[in-house]
């Protein structure tokens, strides 16, 4: 057992901005129209909430298959919560649309030198160059990347901060990313701030990997149904 400095968990509050709602409400009953009077199979609903999900960080895939972008509180939110964290912070994100948004977000506010990344689209040969000017760059405050991509593996115990911008539904990708600041090296408590839209699926993804429940393959598809 290591002799690691504790975890502390916390949330943040984004409002829906009035289109989210409109289109989120538009999509609850759309979702549930297609899973009423079918058997209902927890990857369909997974599918409806994950739609869900989309539209409470901003965007939202239309009928014809592009992304829609919605105006929406969120990286307002993130922006005030790093204006107010000191040192190095990880940001986790689960869309690369989300890591787009966020990496224009933090050049606006903080500057271009102040970010690595580390996603599907970073390239191979700047990852392990973009992690050690995490670790050793004093100008470099922010690390933005998707578990999928970054949660194994690296090591990125100068932050003791960890953001959530979005979740999925892996417990194993969750519990791997908060680990990446949580491990040997760490001197620090780490803070993770979990990004959250009251009263939306959000809440109930958010609640359930706190909670060590993997969604994909621990909640049936009618469990699923109630979330929405």
């Amino acid at each position: 057992c290591l002799d690691l400095p504790k975890k502390t968990f916390m949330k943040r509050i984004v409002n829906l901005t009035p289109d989210q709602f409109k289109v989120y409400e538009q999509m609850k009953k759309q979702a549930l129209a297609i899973l009423n009077g079918k058997m209902i199979t927890t990857a369909n609903a997974l599918t409806q909430l994950m739609r869900l999900q989309q539209i409470t960080c901003g965007h939202f895939k239309a009928d014809d298959g592009t992304t829609q972008e919605l105006k929406s509180n969120r990286l307002d939110e993130l922006i005030d919560v790093l204006g107010e964290i000191e040192g190095k912070v990880v940001i986790w994100a689960h869309w690369q649309s989300d890591v787009r948004q966020i990496i224009k977000a933090i050049v606006e506010e903080f500057g271009p030198d102040s970010f690595v990344d580390y996603y599907g689209l970073t390239p191979q040969e700047d990852r392990q160059d973009n992690i050690r000017k995490f670790q050793n760059g004093p100008d470099c405050r922010f690390l933005i990347g998707t578990p999928q991509t970054g949660g194994y593996g690296i090591t990125l115990t100068k932050a003791n901060t960890v953001v959530y911008f979005s979740n999925g539904y892996d417990l194993e990708k969750r519990l791997q990313s908060e680990d990446r600041a949580h491990r040997i090296g760490q001197k620090k408590k780490v803070t993770y701030v979990d990004l959250i839209a009251e009263g939306t699926v959000d809440e109930k993804i958010v609640e359930a990997l706190r909670s060590k429940i993997n969604i994909a393959s621990e909640v049936m598809g009618e469990q699923l149904k109630e979330w929405i």
